[in-house]
């Protein structure tokens, strides 16, 4: 029996520091012609896959499923379905500055590992939640 290729080693979880409802950018992926995800700017939906490598965004990747009526009360037709899209395709969007940066974690006054950014203009640490 042939064994199971995985994306890490190990099938250890990939590590980040993307949360659900965080806001990201798509910075590469699409096509386009068809579906142009490239600098769309959505809200993590969920973290899904075998090593949580993939991301579900609100309203981006969205493909047409065709669903078949199973009972006679059922409707069948077109629905849309948001796939996801590999973690590296993204990046942690700020609203402030209008651009993505790269999130870094760091201990806080109390001792506490906090999430945050370095701000592009001034260097400093900028921490994104509690």
């Amino acid at each position: 029996m042939a064994a199971k290729r995985s994306a890490t080693k190990n099938n250890e979880p990939v590590p980040t520091s993307l949360k659900k409802g965080d806001s990201v950018i798509v910075i590469s992926g699409g096509n386009k012609n068809k579906r142009v995800l490239k600098g769309q700017v959505a809200k993590i939906r969920a973290i899904v896959g075998e090593n949580n490598d993939r991301v579900v965004l609100e309203g981006l990747n969205l493909y047409t499923k065709n669903k078949k009526a199973l009972a006679p009360g059922q409707e069948g037709g077109k629905i849309q379905v948001e796939r996801p899209v590999h973690i590296s395709n993204v990046m942690y969007y700020v609203e402030k500055l209008k651009k993505p940066v790269r999130l870094v974690k760091s201990l806080s006054a109390d001792g506490k590992r906090v999430r945050g950014y370095k701000d592009p203009s001034t260097k400093k640490f900028v921490q994104i939640d509690g």
